[in-house]
């Protein structure tokens, strides 16, 4: 019986196509000289947004690009001083994003309906977070927690934000929650901690589109897009893959 479902946010839930964070980190690169493109901006995504610019910069064709702008290799302080680069520009730029993705607001009052409990997980750290919270708020959308990365040991793929929510609303077992993500790091989390793992594709950072973009395409390259995306998913665990969050309720009874 599900008693809680932890969703996700950009791409799962809000920002259609996950485009927040992608721009914040082709910036705070930008800002080394070290170009990257929207493509490998989105490659770690669902980490740790500290995690993901050390991830970006162990690929070598980055690291590469690096020591050539920089005349050395880069090290842990670049890191965080990437990082601290890119925090401002996530907060400015996450308020840019705070559209809600078609369906979730009824999935949202079905779910209270049921008295299911909703949580809501991200790799923003609360700084990020709580300003488009409000946002939200103002528009209707609300959960009942929130668990942010900076506050447990590890973001995704390990379970303790999952766990986090499951300890404040006071969900005792795994059996009873779903987790609802867009990336694989988010799948893993779910399966990590035990519990259902739902994948998002069409809205998310995989086929990476806009609302509008996704609504030019055809039933079939829509449908492609999702089939393409679902595989990986499923390859990598995903208990279920939906196209989109208004989907949920499809498969909760499963």
């Amino acid at each position: 019986m599900t008693k809680l479902v932890i969703f996700d946010m950009a791409g799962t839930i809000i920002d259609h196509g996950c485009f927040a964070p992608i721009s914040a980190f082709v910036q705070a690169f930008a800002s080394m000289g070290v170009e990257i493109s929207v493509a490998e901006a989105r490659g770690p995504m669902g980490l740790h947004k500290r995690d993901h610019i050390q991830t970006l910069l162990e690929v070598p064709d980055i690291a590469s690009r690096w020591e050539v702008a920089q005349g050395r290799a880069w090290s842990d302080d670049d890191v965080q001083h990437v990082y601290d680069t890119f925090m401002p520009l996530q907060i400015k730029v996450a308020r840019e994003h705070v559209d809600i993705i078609p369906g979730v607001l009824e999935l949202f009052e079905t779910l209270r309906n049921c008295d299911i409990k909703i949580a809501a997980t991200t790799g923003y750290p609360r700084v990020v977070a709580d300003p488009v919270w409000e946002d939200l708020a103002a528009a209707g959308l609300a959960v009942d927690f929130r668990a942010c990365s900076d506050e447990v040991p590890n973001g995704r793929p390990a379970p303790w934000l999952i766990f986090k929510c499951m300890q404040e609303l006071k969900v005792q077992s795994v059996a009873d929650v779903v987790k609802v993500g867009d990336t694989m790091p988010d799948v893993l989390a779910g399966l990590n901690a035990g519990v259902r793992s739902v994948a998002i594709t069409l809205t998310g950072n995989d086929v990476g589109l806009t609302y509008d973009e996704l609504q030019v395409l055809s039933e079939d390259e829509q449908t492609e897009k999702h089939e393409s995306a679902k595989a990986i998913f499923l390859t990598g665990g995903a208990t279920d893959v939906i196209r989109s969050a208004g989907e949920l309720l499809q498969v909760l009874g499963g």
